[in-house]
């Protein structure tokens, strides 16, 4: 199952730029796809397509040969989709289309789900079997349990191969959205004082690197991984207040903080159980949540021209 060739969807975002750098870095033939150039490396940019895959007219521009998809694309706001659930329906008829492309091509597939398809229950740890529709709690999360259930179904029904990686809260470099980290860095390094959602929140960060790295070694090693489903994340749990404080403290600024209660849709406690992939991938998450924030400001304290963007 050795892949030469790999076509990555949302390859203008956070996870598809640096996957695609480190990809392109180790020699691969790298297609990207997204609905808008990539911004942040040239590299990333001049293989990367401008199309819109929900829309099935577009993918006759693909690649006729690729073997191996790793499918990163989505609408990817919880708040967002609750506000707006036609976002979810976008993300399912997106991930349709990459599968019967796969299909088509015969390429194996990757497919990038989230921790929010385990919901809000009493439990604060994971592992990949606590997995409840009935604990569905957003569009957004309907998006991806129904984004993997059509991905099983493909690896069942035609001669696919797929694996499933569900991140936690990638925070780093190229990521010019109001997610949380980048909105607290920015709001406090403007001076602003910061809100957080749920005061009792507790969530999994994983450092943009540890995250690719993870990805790598699925693709690595394809072989162990196909027919099967990986947390990737750092394995640690820490407040939305606590890490509020810690942006506080490496932006090196005197800004309040305020909590106000959790939003609707959005998950509230939940730490990645990673030993599956510790024990199958030889998974090690190496960044501990102080260095990646202090790694993470550092990058945004050099294009502080993001700020505005990020806070409109």
């Amino acid at each position: 199952m050795a892949h030469s060739s790999i076509l990555i969807t949302g390859s203008s975002g956070t996870v598809g730029t640096a996957l695609a750098d480190a990809l392109l870095k180790r020699g691969y033939d790298v297609t990207g796809v997204d609905t808008r150039p990539n911004q942040w490396i040239d590299a990333v940019d001049d293989c990367t397509m401008v199309l819109d895959l929900g829309d099935k007219s577009e993918l006759n521009k693909l690649p006729d040969s690729v073997d191996l998809v790793v499918h990163l694309a989505a609408n990817a706001r919880v708040h967002k989709l609750v506000q707006n659930p036609v976002g979810a329906q976008e993300n399912f008829n997106t991930t349709f289309n990459v599968l019967e492309y796969a299909r088509k091509v015969g390429a194996d597939v990757i497919f990038s789900s989230s921790r929010e398809v385990y919901g809000n229950n009493e439990q604060m740890i994971y592992d990949e079997t606590d997995t409840y529709v009935d604990e569905c709690e957003s569009p957004y999360t309907a998006s991806k349990i129904g984004g993997e259930a059509l991905v099983k179904s493909y690896d069942n029904c035609y001669d696919i191969d797929t694996a499933i990686v569900r991140f936690s809260n990638v925070y780093g470099k190229y990521d010019a959205s109001n997610r949380v980290i980048p909105l607290f860095i920015a709001q406090a390094s403007r001076g602003q004082d910061l809100t957080v959602y749920g005061d009792s929140k507790v969530l999994d960060f994983t450092y943009i690197d540890d995250c690719v790295d993870g990805v790598l070694q699925v693709i690595d090693q394809f072989n162990k991984s196909a027919g099967t489903t990986f947390n990737i994340a750092s394995g640690k749990g820490t407040s939305l207040l606590e890490l509020a404080k810690i942006i506080v403290d490496s932006v090196d600024t005197d800004v309040d903080i305020t909590v106000e209660s959790n939003r609707t849709g959005e998950v509230g406690r939940y730490v990645a159980d990673i030993s599956k992939a510790q024990k199958v991938l030889g998974y090690e998450p190496e960044s501990t949540l102080k260095a990646g924030i202090n790694s993470t400001v550092e990058w945004y304290l050099e294009r502080t021209d993001l700020f505005d963007d990020i806070l409109k």
